[in-house]
């Protein structure tokens, strides 16, 4: 098999359930003896390190079916030579390249004069798939962006030199994930936590031929340098933003790869003309992700929200199956996003919701999901027209023998003047 020459880049959500279709379908593009490594220089510098890498590789490993192989470079600047030899070694002799969050500045200042860029040009030009997400991704322009030292440490907005991966394929471009973060809430932290105001300062730094390129929050891009297009996939979309002026292209949507070297000059009929037939194949692989992905929250505390709603609406609507149903996908929701690094608290909240949703389960079983009215009707329907017989009988013996059994079963029963009508005791 031939290697394909891919490089694609997510937003976020690399290790979440919403890229699981996307990466099994960049997998399925190898054979089953490639080398997959994890660059995990990124993160390195966080005491949680190993986890992350661990996490990482048991991702792959249960959801894509992809052995992922550390490549051991979390230090680089005064490490030991030979590890790091090694480490750049596993690098280049992969097959598939995967790097993920952290921070862009400590993964270039490790990576800096070192043949890091050089092999993931390489990779792409002789062959192989690199994947860089979050953190990584901010790093493949021609420049990056410091995001903990502006959004965190309050450091004046500016930009660092990047890999410039994307330039060396002709797409000159500062790169930006988690285009459409929302997580300020009343305040602005789109563009990867810079908001408008900063981002608009930035743009304003930038040479003339280099625009802004965004991607979405669980959303990603293929950049398939064998058909020369590139599709997006996920939930959100990729923005181009030149000058302020942006143009928002959708999930599922193929296009050629000229659209990002020269957005200018690109319009939506050269775009839909661009795509060949080999194109048209790779369109219809990545879609599949595309579909898939829609049906993903975005984050697990979302994810168990929702499904708090469904099983109280099942339990109200005496749906058991349904709230059964609701309990165990919220069960595969805590296992499927237990790889994503950007949860917090939300498995401690989900797993919380769980054992309620176990003891509400226990209290329906024990109390009966059914109207206790709709169970009993029937039965005492029966007692009662037999009752109104012995009355007009004039046996109200037993007649009052009937109403006594029932009162101890806590039914009550009322002579109106439409009839005998009953009801369960209140107190």
């Amino acid at each position: 098999m031939t290697l394909p020459h891919i490089l694609a880049v997510m937003g976020s959500g690399e290790t979440a359930p919403t890229m699981v279709t996307t990466h099994r379908m960049l997998a399925s593009k190898l054979e089953k003896s490639a080398r997959a490594v994890l660059l995990d220089t990124p993160y390195g510098f966080q005491e949680n390190a190993p986890e992350l890498a661990t996490k990482a590789v048991d991702y792959f490993q249960t959801s894509i079916n992809l052995e992922l192989e550390v490549a051991g470079l979390t230090e680089i600047i005064g490490a030991d030579s030979l590890a790091v030899e090694r480490g750049l070694q596993k690098v280049a002799d992969a097959d598939y390249v995967f790097a993920g969050p952290g921070s862009p500045t400590y993964a270039l200042r490790q990576w800096s004069g070192t043949p890091l860029a050089g092999l993931l040009n390489k990779k792409l030009r002789d062959g192989g798939i690199v994947t860089f997400a979050s953190a990584a991704a901010l790093t493949l322009g021609r420049f990056t962006l410091p995001v903990y030292e502006i959004y965190k440490v309050g450091e004046d907005p500016r930009w660092l030199d990047g890999l410039n991966i994307l330039g060396n394929i002709g797409i000159n471009v500062a790169l930006i994930p988690h285009y459409n973060n929302a997580e300020g809430g009343h305040h602005d932290t789109r563009f990867c936590y810079m908001g408008e105001r900063r981002l608009s300062m930035l743009e304003r730094e930038l040479p003339a031929d280099v625009y802004v390129l965004g991607v979405d929050e669980h959303t990603g891009m293929v950049i398939d340098l064998d058909a020369e297009t590139v599709t997006v996939v996920g939930k959100g979309v990729v923005t181009i933003r030149v000058r302020g002026e942006s143009t928002q292209i959708a999930s599922g949507e193929t296009f050629s790869v000229d659209r990002l070297r020269d957005p200018a000059s690109a319009t939506t009929r050269d775009t839909k003309q661009a795509a060949t037939s080999q194109a048209k194949t790779s369109a219809k692989s990545v879609s599949t992700a595309t579909t898939a992905s829609e049906v993903f929250d975005n984050n697990l505390r979302e994810a168990t929200d929702r499904l708090n709603q469904v099983f109280s609406a099942a339990l109200a609507n005496s749906n058991a199956d349904g709230a059964a149903r609701a309990a165990l996908d919220l069960d595969d929701a805590i296992a499927g996003w237990s790889g994503d690094t950007l949860q917090s608290d939300a498995t401690d909240h989900a797993r919380a919701v769980l054992r309620s949703m176990i003891t509400r389960l226990a209290g329906a079983a024990t109390g009966g999901l059914r109207d206790p009215r709709d169970v009993l009707g029937p039965f005492v329907q029966v007692l009662l027209d037999l009752r109104a017989q012995v009355r007009s009988d004039k046996r109200f013996d037993l007649s009052d023998i009937i109403r006594d059994r029932l009162a101890e079963l806590n039914i009550e029963v009322r002579d109106t003047p439409e009839g005998a009508q009953w009801g369960f005791r209140t107190s």
